[in-house]
């Protein structure tokens, strides 16, 4: 019913390069993403010597974020300029529908990434699984405001910003242009798993993000992608505050 209002604009509204706007702001997203982040990884080396003074490390954790800003802030310049709206374009709002199909894949994606990161573990051991909150994190835990703007993140920030990306831009790009439903869930899917660029973890990531991705859809709407994507990343950010 009203989840036509949420759909991409007609085939004629928002094209660039005879493409739909999704596209450009995928890319424009995702380059500076990856440019921003090998900045700061070269800032942040201190000229190869690898070293951080303590104090430093609390307001890392919103440096280390700017770059993932980038994921969500060109799907979102992109929608004011040349689509219909964030809430049109994306169906931000979160219906009661969507908190309860987000929910449903949220806790179906937590327990689809326990399972193949199982079977990983079988496979190449615990040291090339070693928990990644933790290695970007670690550094905080004896701060405890620091570690409550880190979950904070985690369960909030990065999903809006990556669901921006990937179920709002991109599928929204594919949609337009007629790509079949699972053949989108499939290749937003895969994108999400790379985009975590964590090679050992590809598989379960991979798999969380098929799963993520039926949230929208079921729903047509990045709302519900968005709550199942902050209900997957919830459980790792209280572990976070927990380790404090």
């Amino acid at each position: 019913m009203d989840r036509r209002d949420d759909n991409p604009a007609p085939t004629r509204d928002g094209l660039v390069l005879g493409a739909h706007w999704g596209f450009l702001a995928f890319f424009a997203g995702l380059g500076g993403y990856y440019l921003l982040s090998l900045i700061f990884s070269a800032f942040l080396a201190d000229g190869g010597s690898g070293t951080l003074s303590l104090p430093s490390l609390g307001p890392l954790v919103l440096l280390a974020f700017v770059p993932n800003i980038l994921l969500g802030l060109a799907p979102a310049v992109g929608s004011w300029r040349l689509g219909r709206g964030l809430r049109a374009d994306f169906g931000l709002v979160p219906t009661g529908r969507d908190v309860k199909v987000g929910l449903y894949c949220g806790l179906l994606a937590l327990l689809t990434g326990y399972v193949l990161n199982l079977v990983l573990i079988q496979v190449y051991g615990t040291e090339r699984l070693s928990q990644p909150l933790d290695e970007v994190f670690g550094g905080i835990a004896s701060s405890l405001g620091w570690l409550v703007v880190a979950a904070v993140i985690v369960s909030v920030g990065a999903p809006l910003t990556e669901e921006l990306l990937v179920r709002g831009a991109l599928w929204n790009g594919l949609a337009h242009h007629r790509v079949p439903p699972w053949v989108i869930l499939v290749l937003t899917g895969l994108v999400f798993a790379l985009l975590h660029s964590e090679p050992a973890r590809m598989v379960a990531l991979f798999g969380q993000g098929i799963v993520i991705g039926l949230a929208r859809l079921l729903t047509g709407r990045v709302a519900a992608s968005l709550v199942a994507h902050a209900a997957n990343n919830l459980p790792p950010a209280l572990l976070l505050l927990g380790g404090s």
